[in-house]
């Protein structure tokens, strides 16, 4: 039976206040494990107690939807089920494209390979720079009459942007990389979400893995992994980086808890609001982040982590120049 986990409002549900991101199992972050680890992590994640599942049509290019829907449909009453449309695989390609044609064609591809008539939560992974935000979500707003969707989210996304959507139709959640070392967020996008009631959905938590401390040379990432074209994981900048987590591994070792734990708990302490999707390949890494959400942090431990890791003290943009631009949200 699964724990009670501490949870947390979104839109019209609750969700524990951290949920499983599913990216890893399927992409991103070199060879992806087989089908079957990644099945046996899905239901290990349910039965640790979390609800709370959000994948992509992009991820694996459909074969995470795929993993997730066979793997978890027994389970479908019990969790709240996140994806995301306006970013695909196409002949092969990872193709932007926010027009209400290829939404249409995201969402029921999407619903057939998640097995389920309707996805509690779907977002619009990234903004269509060639297409008004209005266009995008005034589409998602016809899968919510038509029962293909309950809730509208947005990845990736400016508040200005942010504030455009929800004059179209309400915004349950804003999703974007948020951690000690990507403050972006802060500039103003907290604010605007707390203003208009969106949940805010931090992705890459722990960094991308610098903060749990573990990846300490970067020649040992394979060559697909796409940290490998973050300036911040270039060998130069990522040395300098690593000076960081001296003090911050004594902070989490005074914490009794795991460096990727205090990542965690540094987000839910900042925001009773927020919610945390860690992803991860290991089991015991997914019941470190699961016990994370139970960690009291004190004002002062709170304010030497905000001093220690920064956009000031990390070295390095979070995305390489050909990406940014793809990319609304603001910038320091």
């Amino acid at each position: 039976m699964a724990q009670h986990l501490p949870s947390r409002p979104l839109g019209t549900y609750q969700v524990t206040s951290v949920g499983y991101g599913c990216m890893n199992i399927s992409h991103a972050y070199g060879v992806p494990p087989p089908a079957e680890e990644g099945a046996k992590l899905l239901l290990e994640a349910f039965h640790l107690g979390i609800n709370f599942f959000d994948t992509a049509a992009l991820y694996g290019f459909g074969a995470n939807e795929e993993l997730v829907g066979k793997t978890l449909k027994s389970h479908r009453h019990e969790i709240i089920l996140a994806s995301k449309g306006g970013m695909a695989g196409v002949d092969g390609k990872r193709v932007i494209n926010g027009r209400p044609e290829a939404l249409r064609k995201n969402i029921e591809d999407s619903l057939r390979r998640l097995q389920t008539d309707v996805i509690d939560l779907y977002y619009l992974h990234r903004l269509d720079m060639a297409v008004p935000i209005e266009d995008s979500v005034g589409e998602m707003a016809r899968f919510v009459q038509e029962g293909k969707v309950k809730e509208i989210g947005l990845s990736e996304i400016s508040a200005a942007t942010l504030k455009r959507a929800q004059a179209v139709h309400p915004i349950a959640a804003l999703q974007t990389e948020y951690s000690l070392w990507t403050r972006n967020p802060e500039i103003s996008l907290l604010k605007t979400c707390k203003e208009l009631g969106v949940t805010f959905v931090a992705f890459s938590p722990v960094a991308r893995g610098f903060l749990g401390g573990k990846l300490l040379d970067v020649s040992t990432l394979p060559a697909n992994d796409i940290r490998l074209t973050m300036p911040r994981f270039y060998p130069e900048n990522y040395a300098k980086n690593l000076e960081l987590l001296t003090r911050y591994g004594l902070l989490a070792k005074d914490q009794g808890c795991t460096m990727a734990q205090l990542s965690l708990a540094w987000l839910l302490n900042k925001d009773p609001d927020l919610i945390v999707i860690p992803g991860t390949t290991q089991s015991p890494h997914l019941r470190e982040n699961v016990t994370a959400g139970a960690i009291q942090l004190s004002t002062d431990i709170m304010k030497r982590l905000d001093n220690l890791i920064n956009q000031d003290t990390v070295v390095g943009a979070r995305y390489n120049e050909p990406t940014q631009k793809e990319i609304d949200t603001e910038e320091f």
